[in-house]
């Protein structure tokens, strides 16, 4: 672990911090340079940031791109779909104030990674992906991580998880058109807070962090422009028989 090497990096100390960096190799050095990139960009929660140093980014990257992990862009997971550039994870998390108490829905499973950092931080983690081959393959990546309070399913996201709801905290990692689907919204506890990327269409959206003060009524806070991928009903049928291997999955872009 090299999250020690953080706190440095002030402007008295900073030629100590980046000549250790040197002496780093590959995706270690790497790692670390993208960490202070997001103190830079305003990623000033401890916990958050020590989930991102302890879940290796590069295990849900296809080997193709794995020596991109540590760069802040999205890069492709197969089926059209992507992994989230790190900035925008780390924004996402830190703005849910998240607590070892919390149970926290994830809509938008993916690669897992954005899962694997948030249970992390919480009591337990439920996530939903609508492509059957992606979370598969996620679900191996939580096993393999040995990471027990993550459980997953292949489902509708729109329609959240009516049994396990309340949520503490909602995450979506897809644009809603329009506005969230108000059955989602309603598995929000009081109290709770949703992050999500809300637009009119696929290139116009704004990250809104979204807290339900009580059974009537959610406060929005608008946080910065993004581009998400669309947050689609029901289970992709199409996808369900694909092999999760990067590359076929590569060949179906739905």
């Amino acid at each position: 672990m090299f999250f020690f090497c953080l706190p440095l990096y002030r402007k008295s100390h900073k030629m100590v911090c980046m000549s250790f960096v040197e002496n780093l190799s590959g995706l270690e050095a790497q790692k670390i340079r993208l960490l202070m990139h997001l103190r830079r960009q305003g990623i000033t929660c401890s916990r958050t940031l020590e989930a991102i140093e302890t879940i290796p980014r590069e295990i849900f990257i296809p080997s193709t791109f794995q020596h991109q992990s540590y760069e802040d862009m999205a890069l492709p997971i197969g089926l059209g779909q992507t992994i989230s550039q790190p900035v925008v994870v780390a924004t996402m998390t830190q703005s849910l104030e998240i607590s070892d108490r919390h149970k926290i829905l994830e809509i938008g499973t993916g690669s897992g990674y954005q899962a694997a950092i948030l249970s992390k931080m919480c009591r337990r983690l439920y996530t939903i992906e609508r492509h059957k081959p992606l979370g598969d393959l996620a679900q191996q990546r939580f096993d393999e991580m040995r990471l027990r309070n993550i459980t997953a399913m292949n489902g509708d996201g729109m329609k959240g998880w009516t049994y396990q709801a309340p949520f503490d905290r909602i995450i979506v990692t897809a644009a809603a058109h329009g506005d969230i689907p108000r059955e989602l919204m309603d598995q929000l506890a009081v109290g709770g807070i949703m992050v999500a990327p809300i637009g009119p269409n696929d290139t116009d959206q704004t990250l809104m962090k979204i807290t339900r003060t009580d059974e009537d009524t959610f406060e929005r806070e608008p946080l910065f422009a993004v581009r998400f991928v669309p947050l689609l009903p029901e289970i992709a049928e199409e996808t369900k028989d694909i092999d999760p291997e990067f590359n076929q999955m590569t060949a179906c872009a739905y």
